[in-house]
């Protein structure tokens, strides 16, 4: 399932909606402004909190931690930098470790679990200008965690 994302989406205090490849509203992203740390909430079209991502406040080299149902769900961090590819590693409480590499600010990447792709993120499927797609491609996959895992990393990436 292909998700569309604008980034836009970065402006804390602002709502965004996320769509379905068919263009239904998918996740709503609901910008917290007036927090201490960077808060965002992933809802579904229903209004219910699905995902909450945070900053963590002290963490040497960044951190976000995404969380579901008040407890954490899995934490991103920066992994190391290479000229033309970034790395993350998102650490899940349950289950197997993502992956992510790529280049994150030209919003072209993968996620990975156990060497395989879960989701790509890439721009170059659309001609809307400042929109990137979150393309899920594992059906038992939780797409809200990977859409929360690209937000994360360009955030991070954003402010390196």
């Amino acid at each position: 399932m292909r998700y569309l994302v604008r980034d836009k989406i970065f402006a804390i205090g602002d709502d965004y909606w996320i769509e379905d490849e068919n263009g239904r509203h998918a996740f709503l992203v609901d910008g917290k402004a007036l927090r201490l740390r960077d808060t965002l909430e992933l809802k579904d079209p229903a209004g219910r909190v699905l995902v909450t991502l945070r900053a963590k406040m002290l963490s040497l080299r960044g951190a976000m931690t995404v969380e579901r149902d008040g407890r954490t769900l899995a934490t991103v961090r920066r992994k190391r930098l290479s000229l033309l590819r970034n790395h993350y590693h998102v650490a899940m409480e349950a289950g197997p470790d993502l992956e992510v590499a790529g280049r994150i600010l030209d919003r072209e990447f993968t996620v990975e679990q156990d060497g395989r792709p879960v989701a790509h993120i890439s721009r170059k499927w659309l001609s809307v200008r400042d929109t990137y797609a979150v393309d899920v491609v594992r059906e038992d996959a939780d797409a809200a965690l990977l859409i929360a895992v690209a937000v994360c990393v360009i955030r991070m990436a954003e402010k390196e």
